[in-house]
């Protein structure tokens, strides 16, 4: 876990030169940075000009965050993440959701690019996460728990928001939108699954990427209320044929399926109010 000190720090230089509080946090995922870009920009400041950030090196990730206004909400939004397999600790990884905990955050989406396990998953679905499973043999809260930032056994039984799913749902039935709900499985990477692999996973989950949990995880024991997750399914990982996989083939699927994600986010973004959720 990040001590004390790094993440005030951090925070410290946000409140000082991005903003000093927002309701709403966002993670940009593979090829979803588009969603920040619909911000009505106040102020954003580079990943490097942050203590205790590193720059990512994911293509599709601009490593900047970014707070304005979206649908008339105050938003701080994170374009690129940091991953395990890059080298990063897990601390590192949830750094970001640490600082928007002490920023007064309230309610967080996450997203991410994923391979779809279930069958009848198809390119371009985009699934409203309603599970999590970790399979990453590592937990962002080993270590000295600090009682400031949270309990040291939080509860994990329903980490996303039943509200906030239900709204996402009723959205996009409006729209049109093609959604799935499911469960999303991490695992480190960064190589692509096996066929036996995927196979196996495929009994247990719905989606599988190499990111979110962690995230997810550090947000429930920083007492974040509201958690809401949306993976883009970039490509089929059944196991049940031979394909190559490749990451520019990931991100070019998740561009595709960015101005529908975009409208979504929006549209629950302005009809989001977590003060009349009674579930969390």
């Amino acid at each position: 876990m990040s001590s004390l000190e790094t993440i005030r720090e951090s925070a410290g230089y946000l409140k000082e030169h991005l903003c000093n509080s927002a309701e709403i946090g966002i993670i940009c995922g593979t090829g979803l940075g588009p969603i920040a870009d619909e911000i009505e920009v106040h102020s954003s400041l580079s990943y490097e000009e942050i203590p205790h950030f590193p720059m990512g090196s994911v293509a599709g990730h601009s490593n900047r965050a970014l707070y304005g206004l979206l649908e008339g909400k105050e938003v701080i939004a994170f374009q690129g993440r940091f991953h395990y397999y890059e080298g990063h600790s897990l601390s590192v990884a949830t750094l970001p959701v640490r600082v928007m905990a002490e920023m007064g955050v309230r309610s967080l989406i996450v997203t991410n690019a994923a391979g779809g396990l279930n069958r009848n998953f198809q390119v371009g679905d985009i699934m409203i996460i309603e599970d999590q499973i970790n399979f990453l043999f590592q937990n962002p809260l080993t270590g000295e728990n600090h009682e400031e930032l949270g309990p040291r056994f939080p509860d994990m039984s329903a980490p996303y928001s039943q509200e906030a799913m239900k709204l996402l749902e009723k959205i996009a039935m409006e729209k049109g939108t093609r959604t799935q709900r499911g469960v999303y499985m991490a695992v480190t990477g960064p190589s692509y699954e096996t066929r036996a692999e995927l196979r196996y996973f495929s009994r247990q989950a719905d989606a599988i990427g190499m990111s979110t949990v962690p995230e997810v995880i550090t947000a429930c024991h920083a007492g974040i209320d509201h958690i809401i997750g949306l993976s883009v399914i970039t490509n089929k990982a059944t196991g049940e044929d031979i394909h190559q996989e490749s990451h520019e083939a990931v991100v070019q699927a998740a561009n595709e399926a960015t101005p529908r994600v975009v409208q979504l986010v929006k549209s629950f973004v302005s009809c989001w109010k977590p003060e009349e959720s009674k579930l969390s």
